[in-house]
């Protein structure tokens, strides 16, 4: 069955053809979660209310652009939407701090490392610098989709990325005293 009819077929609620869509575009969207999540369980959380909102929305799937962009969109807002729900106490000035340049040794940091740094950073920071760098949406995307001004967008991101520099700083000299 091709794409288009296994979409419309979801929209009447076919368990057949929602079965398809899941094998089809799971491993995919579930990495997304992963990279949004605090961890595993949240991950999974997410992936499986992300599901729940596709079979609901997909009959307002109007077959222009790219399917997977918009399962892919629908996951980024699940979890944004469970962030936005939460109560953020921190405060954050609008500063922003000098451009952090990170230089990593690709000898010694693997990419699950890496994704472990950045699934420690705390939400708003991973939220923005996984928005910004790893999916290429700008400051005014983000300040957008996260309900925040443009320069905490910005500040967010110069953090997030202090932090992962004095993690990898401290992860590469705790190598090179070994």
């Amino acid at each position: 069955m091709g794409l288009n009819k296994l979409i419309k077929q979801c929209a009447k609620n076919d368990q057949r053809a929602q079965k398809e869509i899941y094998q089809l575009f799971a491993g995919k969207l579930y990495s997304i979660c992963l990279k949004y999540s605090k961890n595993k369980q949240e991950a999974q959380d997410n992936f499986q209310d992300g599901f729940i909102t596709i079979f609901n929305k997909i009959g307002q799937f109007n077959f222009e652009g790219s399917f997977e962009g918009w399962l892919k969109r629908i996951m980024v807002n699940t979890v944004l939407l469970k962030y936005r729900k939460k109560p953020v106490l921190n405060i954050v000035t609008e500063e922003i701090p000098d451009e952090v340049i990170v230089d990593i040794d690709d000898d010694e940091i693997s990419l699950d490392f890496l994704l472990n740094l950045i699934q420690e950073l705390p939400d708003r920071y991973r939220m923005v610098f996984n928005l910004y760098v790893l999916d290429g949406y700008s400051h005014k995307e983000i300040s957008e989709m996260m309900q925040i001004a443009e320069g905490t967008s910005k500040s967010n991101l110069a953090r997030a990325r202090a932090i992962l520099k004095q993690k990898i700083e401290i992860h590469q000299n705790g190598l090179q005293s070994v």
